[in-house]
């Protein structure tokens, strides 16, 4: 039977007690996270979110009250008073209340407990599947609550920062308007208007916009997010945005100045970091060309070298094949091949196929000299350029990637590299790197769709140097884009926004849309562009992954309190589920058989 507080009021949160409290009376309320009968002393470990206490019973003080807490067990909810006293020589050291316990002399059971599914501990031994089911109990462990915890502490240090430099925030609408122009929607039926849907936001972009043409000059908003889209173990289909939108602006260093000294202050106050100089800015076409990615890692070496000149036209068809009108590029795995087998070096070649490649040819420098199948098809003179541009060394292995494709060998040979030095521990990980990538394309052509797509969105501007070129070699221009790059990983990006009615209509034009779909899709944004608009630029950061970052985890699901999985389900709640036909009815739908699809 549950008890009642009976006006009894904490006094203290378990975690923070210490040697200068003892003597103290203190009340402390929590789970028992331990339960220990030693005959004529009881022990019992209290859990909250700020730690753990141990709170000892006497039989000799109180054996009324030694009696109530046999009856405790695990995860009971309690409030337990007494006074602070010293462990003596049982002195936890793994705990920071291990100096002290309270000696009870009252209990109240606030709550009695079923057993649990799973042991609630810190080196919890059960499937993610099972804890997800029970979240709310996976979320008493200390691990996930201080990730928790740091969400909301770079939340504040984020507001704090933003509202001291003149943002106000913002909320903007959930339910709007579909605009689909890269990932799927989540769709929502309105009731009202029968066969009509909203659909929620993959970001406010439209309406930031809109709020910079409304004059409010500086905005922000933790705005959560929807996208429709495979999940990731950093991705998830709901996600929350630290969003931001700046008028007046037309350099993109006047954006990520301000946006850098924010990271900087999240960092600083949450991690105890010291910045001394801005972070770097690294061209998009340099990033590509040596890492291999448009967010490099740049914490450990094996940047790509290109081969394409040097292999043209050399007796090794492949390579040869691949130099007319691809590209030829090589990794050097310093030291590697001292620690890769064979089967290691096997399964690179795997992780090449994933790309699309159809392997890797290697060669592995041992001591004298290389092991490499395909040198016999090269002349000296070639195999010496090579090794004048790869530089290798006894115990380096050389991957070598090739195909008609140039990006197919960048993008492999720039996932080889993050592979190597993950599965090597190849860089420290209680290092950070920063940097901006700048200067991206505008565009990009689509295979599957048969047009150009924005790289980024329709509504980023193009560098003024580059406009000429959207018409003559739109593929060539440049974009007044920007993206911060944590350890490897998109922290954030933006851009400055096209504020001219006329450009606007151009980029529209440029990704093949006619003006029957402009007015379908975003007739009402670009109405608003006729009565005004302040030169505007913005940027969105992912607070769940910038939450990892901070916290060094690798999964995102230990940031969220609530998470999905890979199927975008909810595993506590069965969420999606049916609904009843009534449901169905008021919203106008009716559902396709599942076998008719």
């Amino acid at each position: 039977m549950s008890e009642l507080l009976n006006g009894a009021k904490r006094t203290h949160m378990c975690g923070t007690l210490r040697a200068s409290d003892q003597g103290a009376r203190a009340v402390v309320m929590g789970f028992v996270a331990k339960f220990r009968n030693l005959g004529n002393l009881i022990f019992i470990d209290v859990r909250d979110r700020t730690g753990i206490v141990q709170v000892a019973f006497d039989s000799a003080a109180d054996a009324k009250l030694f009696e109530k807490a046999e009856k405790l067990h695990n995860e009971y909810v309690v409030c337990c008073a007494g006074a602070v006293r010293s462990r003596g020589s049982n002195i936890n050291k793994n705990l920071p209340t291990g100096e002290v316990e309270i000696l009870a002399d009252d209990l109240k059971i606030l709550s009695e407990a079923e057993v649990a599914p799973f042991v609630i501990c810190e080196d919890v031994k059960a499937a993610e599947t099972l804890r997800l089911k029970y979240r709310y109990l996976d979320l008493r462990r200390a691990y996930l609550q201080q990730k928790l915890i740091m969400r909301d502490k770079i939340t504040r240090v984020v507001r704090n920062y933003l509202a001291d430099n003149g943002f106000l925030e913002i909320e903007t609408p959930f339910l709007g308007k579909s605009t689909p122009e890269g990932a799927r929607d989540y769709l929502v039926p309105s009731r009202v208007h029968p066969g009509e849907f909203y659909a929620l936001p993959q970001s406010p972009q439209l309406y930031k916009q809109l709020l910079m043409i409304a004059g409010m000059d500086r905005y922000y908003q933790v705005a959560r997010c929807f996208r429709d889209e495979d999940l990731r173990a950093n991705r998830q289909p709901e996600f929350t945005q630290i969003d931001m939108e700046m008028s007046y602006v037309e350099d993109s260093e006047d954006v990520m100045c301000v946006a850098e000294e924010m990271i900087k202050k999240v960092f600083s106050e949450c991690c105890g970091l010291k910045f001394d100089k801005p972070f770097r800015r690294i061209p998009y076409a340099e990033a590509m060309a040596r890492w291999g990615s448009d967010k490099p890692d740049t914490r450990f070496g094996m940047e790509l070298k290109d081969l394409t000149a040097t292999v043209k036209g050399c007796g090794f068809s492949v390579f040869a094949g691949a130099a007319e009108k691809g590209a030829v590029k090589a990794i050097n795995a310093k030291g590697l091949g001292k620690v890769m087998t064979r089967k290691d070096i096997d399964a690179c070649a795997d992780f090449a196929k994933g790309y699309g490649l159809g392997g890797l040819a290697f060669a592995n420098y041992k001591e004298g000299g290389a092991t490499a199948s395909f040198y016999k098809f090269l002349t000296p003179e070639t195999i010496a350029r090579i090794e004048e541009i790869v530089q290798p060394e006894e115990g380096d292995v050389i991957f070598f990637a090739a195909s008609d494709k140039a990006q197919l060998v960048s993008d492999c040979l720039g996932g080889l590299r993050c592979y190597l030095a993950d599965k090597y521990s190849l860089y420290d990980k209680s290092q950070f790197d920063f940097l901006w990538v700048v200067d991206f394309p505008m565009f990009e052509y689509s295979e599957e769709e048969g047009r150009l797509v924005a790289v980024h969105h329709p509504f980023t501007s193009v560098k003024s140097e580059d406009i000429a070129l959207l018409d003559s070699d739109p593929l060539s221009a440049r974009a007044n884009a920007y993206d911060l790059v944590i350890n490897g990983q998109e922290a954030g990006g933006g851009s400055i926004r096209i504020h001219d009615p006329a450009m606007q209509q151009k980029m529209f034009e440029k990704l093949g849309m006619s003006d029957e779909d402009i007015k379908v899709r975003f007739g009402f944004f670009v109405d608003a562009f006729k009565y005004g608009a302040p030169p505007h630029g913005g940027l969105a950061f992912g607070l769940d992954r910038l939450v990892m970052l901070v916290t060094g985890c690798d999964n995102i699901k230990d940031v969220i309190a609530f998470p999905k999985i890979q199927n975008a389900s909810c595993l506590m709640t069965g969420a999606p589920s049916e609904v009843d036909d009534k449901q169905l009815r008021e919203l106008s739908i009716a559902v396709q058989d599942k076998e008719e699809k």
